[in-house]
């Protein structure tokens, strides 16, 4: 017998359709930093944390970052590559055991951009590389970006989409969001750049833009791209790159004229609202002003916000199984979003997606440090 909250669910567990690629629910998984693959290669227990959570229903995985083949595309260390015999090897038993459990899968290609300093792996003498340079007690430790690097970052993005295609992945997302490489270009804070690629929207947009044609150009028309987005970042909480829902569209629009597909609108509170003056999240926006489905994170399932230094483990990262189930499934059910993401959560409970579709809220877990400190499955 369809229990009340089962009833309520059902919105979130109606087929999704984009391209080729057709999920079985609304249910995603946020991309989560885990430091869990040293050498950069994602290991057999790597391949049976994200297969147990297509085990619990999840519909689609993102998977953590994945550092492309760059010299100064990863910032940190124990984070899995997206290039190299043995990493790509064992991405492919990732997208083998996800599959083999009912579900689809896209890996976050990442490049951290200035967050990089030398020393870090896997290439300790690469500096790290940004819209402008970064010098420490005297030091160039972030190169300003040239055309000729520019052009080598946005090529080295297309390799890995063409890999994660090969590899049987089901669409790659492209990490634009947080203060990364991508998002630097389009943050006025970390872009104040006097060439082509800095100053207005437009030439703010151009190297984000050329890494969307590239990839789409390499994987064809077919093959989906999520763009993940956030106005907060890292390292400041309440930066923006866009002040009005108009100026978010003339960022968002034509990155969907070169190929997006989905866009995942990242916030820290997936309710707030996304500007002064309406009631409507950013997710909202996103999807009024592109036309293209939207992908809405933040918060969700546990009763505290997000923080960064919950990963970090600088503050106590302890959280209550919070999920307002009615809610999401209202927002779903009048199109303020296309998937929902849930993080922390799927962290320290495989089978969260399985409990909310089968009403068996009492049973989800609490999250706490465990689950950040190993691969729970």
């Amino acid at each position: 017998m369809t229990s009340p909250a089962q009833v309520l669910a059902a919105p979130l567990f109606e087929p999704f359709t984009v391209g080729p690629m057709t999920l079985k629910n609304r249910i995603a998984m946020a991309p989560m930093t885990r430091n869990q693959s040293p050498a950069g290669v994602p290991g057999e227990d790597v391949a049976a944390y994200y297969k147990s959570r297509a085990e619990g229903e999840v519909g689609l995985i993102i998977t953590e970052g994945t550092y492309i083949d760059h010299p100064g595309a990863n910032g940190y260390p124990d984070v899995p590559a997206f290039h190299g015999l043995q990493a790509l090897a064992g991405w492919q038993r990732v997208v083998e055991g996800v599959h083999a459990a009912g579900g689809k899968i896209v890996p976050q290609l990442w490049h951290v951009g200035r967050e990089r300093r030398p020393g870090v792996e896997p290439d300790s003498s690469a500096p790290g590389f940004g819209p402008m340079a970064i010098v420490e007690e005297g030091v160039e430790v972030v190169r300003a970006m040239s055309e000729d690097d520019i052009q080598e970052v946005a090529a080295s993005f297309a390799r890995a989409a063409l890999d994660a295609q090969r590899l049987g992945f089901d669409g790659i997302e492209l990490h634009g969001a947080h203060g990364y490489l991508i998002d630097q270009f389009l943050w006025p804070e970390s872009n104040q750049r006097t060439d082509a690629y800095g100053g207005s929207v437009e030439n703010r947009l151009r190297f984000p833009r050329l890494i969307v044609r590239t990839v789409r150009e390499a994987v064809g028309p077919d093959f989906p791209i999520i763009f993940r987005f956030s106005q907060w970042k890292l390292s400041d909480y309440d930066a923006i790159i866009a002040e009005t829902p108009e100026a978010l569209g003339e960022i968002l629009k034509p990155l969907a004229d070169d190929g997006v597909d989905i866009f995942h609108a990242s916030t820290r509170r997936i309710w707030e609202p996304g500007f002064a003056g309406s009631s409507k999240t950013i997710a909202t926006w996103t999807r009024e002003l592109t036309g293209k489905p939207v992908i809405a994170v933040g918060s969700v399932g546990l009763d505290t916000t997000f923080r960064t230094g919950h990963f970090t483990r600088t503050e106590d990262p302890t959280s209550k199984s919070r999920v307002n189930v009615a809610e999401l499934a209202m927002w779903r059910a009048r199109n303020d979003f296309d998937l929902v993401a849930i993080g922390r959560a799927l962290l320290s409970d495989p089978q969260w997606a399985s409990k909310v579709r089968d009403g068996r809220l009492e049973e989800l877990s609490d999250f706490d440090r465990s689950a950040l400190d190993s691969l729970v499955r």
